[in-house]
This record gives structure tokens, C-alpha cells and sequence, in this order.
């Protein structure tokens, strides 16, 4: 028995405003930061369950606050004891009757259950000594359905619908596991087109992209479609016209904009527009999406849970999904959005551009292609590059791939002395600076 003794959260930040590495239309000097948590089981210092979610500086310790108020639904519980009934656990966490008052599935209390449940799914890797994705993709299929929660998705996708499409790919599941592990999963760079960088920043990092020889590039966009034009222009004649360029507005336009601006765009041939409006608006979406038609819509970073996703499929409002691990409520709620994806035929990219999203990510990724919807096509996943050396189990990308992670858990553990180093606000990374 692995009994859960204890939750601590941390606040931990990344001074990341002062590179202007994260930059976007939105968010012009972020501090990629985490609420960082640690299970302590019976088992001591050798067997700890790690997660985290992933912000941008101030408001770190609401989330921190959040994590503290759904401890004690794990504390003392066994792992044995969660693990056996996945689906309960997850409502217990995201259900709480007086938490789900100030956040039904949403926002901060949303955030900090999947930084909780996430650390919980790190520690069943742990224990079965196996990465997360090779976890997952050992599970049988009704294992895996007996994990999520299909509360207000029957309409759309009914358990026995789930069961069988992951009964369909089972016979071949191996063939795809080997390929993994042999080619590793596709990925693209968003590390080049950061908004806060100069042109010349921006010109000499396309440069380098392509020296690395990544064929997917993302930039960002949305300031003046000026600047937008002359730094796409930039981008374009870097990355020549094979290579694929995607372009993400990071929620700033009207709907009206966003169709207008991206016609503008269209000469630079654009493989998606990312966050074109509000990520709550789905007919937006929709409307966007059949206006601006070849060009496709990516959005999924900030759909802050299942039933959002459910919409935006069924309105036909994007065409590829970016489900953020930590955005939604952890991992249970990821698979329910790997199946949506899969019947409605929609490419799973998930977010990555955070501190340890590429860490999740990758696994979740993984475990898409050989258990869910068994295709690469039009598949990518987001590589950004800093802040990796935080974690005991970093990404590797060779070749323009992920290579498929080997060590126990979710590969989401951060070294202890950068928690302690970069702890807002006692760490020594804190203290030294003007801030």
C-alpha cells in the first residue's frame, strides 16, 4: 500500500520577462511560473507524486491557495485506493460541493485539482515504474473509460463510443509503440517568434531554425497588422516556402478582426491561426474558422475544461486542437478530449509553450498516436526551449522529434534546488533582483 501522507505546494517563478522569452500579444512580459506540488507518501523520499500548473507570474499563489483547500480530499488516501476507482477520485477533486461554487471546472480551483491529479498520475507511474505514456498505453481500453467522466458529453460521445475506438486501435497499439520509439513524435518551434523580439532577433532565430532544421515554425502575432505583415514577411523569407509557419494572436482580436487581419496574412501562407478571439466564444470560432477556410483555426490552451471542447467540435468551429494539460482538469479530463478529437476527426497539438508543458505533453501526445487516433497526420507538437534544465527527466529533441521519455513518472519533477532557488518570493533568485 502507497499511502499519501502529505500535499505541499510551492510558488515557484521564472523571471522570464526579462528575456522577453514568452512574449505575446497578450501577455507582453510574463514570468513562466508554476504552482508546484509534492504528494509524500509512506514510502519516503524515494516514492513522491510530482505535478504542477503552469501561470504567468502574479496570481501564482491563488493557485497555491487552491491546492491547499483540496488537499485534504487526498491526504491519507491510498494510492490503491484512487487508483482503483479513477472516475471517483476525479469528481471527488473537481466536485467538492463548496469549492465547485467558485470554480465549476474552471479557473483557479480548476487548475490547481489538475496540478493535484496530475501529481497523483505521476505517482502511479512511479509506483508501476513506468513512463506515463507507456502506463496509458498498457491500460486496456475499458481501464482507460473508466477513468474519465462523461458527464455532459453523452450527446456527443457516449462511453461504449469511446470503448470502441479505442478497441479499434488495440490489435495494432505495438506497431505504433515501436515506431515511437524508434522515430519519436513530431514536433514544431515556437522559441523563434516570440513578439517582444527585434526584427533582427527575430530574422537571425528563423536563421537558426532552420540551421536546426525544424519544419514547422510559430510565430506570434497580433500587434498592429503592420508589424504583423513585416515580421511574417521576415519569418516567410527565412523559413523559405516548404517549411510550414504558424501564426498565434493569442486571443486579442474581435471576431470581425480576426477574419480581416488574417486575410491580410494569407500571402505568407499560413498553416493556422492560434487563438485568433476569446477562447470562450465558440461561434466566434465558427464564424472565423468558415470565413478565413482554407486556412484552419487552432485554439485549446485556455478551454478551461471537456464541455467547451465538445462545442467547438460539434460547431466545426477549429481544425486542430490544443488541449493544455494543465488548463483542463488533469489527466482524466485530457483523455475525454483525445476521444472527442478522435470521433470528430479533429488533430490533437497540444500546448506546450510553458514551463513543463512540454514535459506533460509529450507523454500525452504519445499516448494519441498509438492507443487513440493511430495518425500523424497534420499531428505536431509545440517544443519551446527554455527552462527545461529545472527538471530531473528534460525533453530530448532529436531530429525535430520528441524522443519518447524512458524514466518512471511524468517526467514533470523539478530538481529541489531549483524549487528552492526560484520560490517566489524567499529564493535567492527573487531576493536578488529589483523587482
Amino acid at each position: 500500500m502507497h499511502r499519501i501522507l502529505s500535499v505541499t505546494a510551492h510558488d515557484v517563478r521564472f523571471p522570464t520577462s526579462r528575456s522577453l522569452a514568452g512574449s505575446d500579444a497578450m501577455h507582453t512580459t510574463p514570468d513562466y511560473s508554476a504552482a508546484y506540488v509534492v504528494l509524500k507518501t509512506d514510502a519516503g523520499d524515494h516514492l513522491e507524486g510530482h505535478g504542477l500548473t503552469f501561470t504567468l507570474g502574479r496570481g501564482t499563489e491563488v493557485c497555491v491557495a487552491a491546492i491547499n483547500a483540496l488537499a485534504p480530499i487526498v491526504i491519507g488516501r491510498t494510492l490503491e485506493s484512487i487508483t482503483s476507482d479513477m472516475r471517483g477520485f476525479w469528481r471527488a477533486i473537481t466536485g467538492e460541493q463548496q469549492l465547485r461554487w467558485i470554480g465549476p471546472e474552471k479557473g483557479a480551483i480548476h487548475l490547481a485539482s489538475a496540478a493535484l491529479i496530475n501529481a497523483v498520475w505521476d505517482l502511479y507511474a512511479k509506483v508501476e515504474g513506468k513512463p506515463l505514456w507507456k502506463l496509458l498505453a498498457d491500460m486496456t481500453p475499458e481501464q482507460l473509460v473508466s477513468c474519465i467522466d462523461f458527464r455532459y458529453l453523452s450527446d456527443a460521445l457516449t462511453p461504449e463510443e469511446a470503448l470502441d475506438i479505442l478497441e479499434r486501435k488495440a490489435p495494432t497499439r505495438a506497431a505504433r509503440e515501436a515506431e515511437m520509439l524508434r522515430t519519436g513524435y513530431p514536433a514544431y518551434t515556437t522559441s523563434a517568434g516570440w513578439l517582444g523580439y527585434s526584427d533582427e532577433k527575430l530574422r537571425t532565430l528563423c536563421r537558426e531554425a532552420v540551421a536546426a532544421g525544424w519544419s514547422h515554425v510559430k510565430m506570434k502575432v497580433g500587434q498592429r497588422i503592420e508589424d504583423d505583415v513585416r515580421r511574417a514577411r521576415i519569418v516567410r523569407e527565412e523559413i523559405g516556402p516548404d517549411r510550414h509557419l504558424m501564426m498565434d494572436a493569442n486571443q486579442v482580436w474581435e471576431v470581425g478582426d480576426a477574419i480581416a487581419n488574417v486575410r491580410r496574412l494569407a500571402e505568407f501562407e499560413p498553416y493556422w491561426i492560434e487563438e485568433p478571439t476569446s477562447p470562450d466564444d465558440v461561434l466566434g470560432h465558427a464564424t472565423i474558422a468558415r470565413a478565413i477556410a482554407p486556412i484552419r483555426v487552432a485554439t485549446g490552451e485556455h478551454c478551461q475544461n471537456r464541455v467547451i471542447f465538445k462545442q467547438l467540435f460539434q460547431a466545426e468551429a477549429i481544425g486542430f486542437c490544443q488541449l493544455d494539460a494543465c488548463r483542463l482538469g488533469g489527466l482524466n479530463e485530457v483523455l475525454a478530449v483525445l476521444l472527442l478529437a478522435a470521433k470528430f476527426g479533429v488533430p490533437v497539438c497540444p500546448h506546450a509553450g510553458g514551463v513543463g508543458l512540454c514535459e506533460y505533453v509529450q507523454h500525452v501526445s504519445l499516448f494519441d498516436y498509438i492507443a487513440v487516433s493511430g495518425s500523424l497526420e497534420n499531428r505536431v507538437l509545440e517544443y519551446v526551449e527554455h527552462l527545461h534544465e529545472h527538471f530531473l527527466d528534460p525533453v530530448v529533441i532529436r531530429d525535430g522529434c520528441y524522443v519518447a521519455p524512458q524514466r518512471p513518472g511524468w517526467s514533470i519533477t523539478m530538481h529541489p534546488e531549483s524549487v528552492r532557488e526560484f520560490e517566489f518570493p524567499s529564493g535567492p533568485a527573487w531576493k536578488s533582483l529589483d523587482r
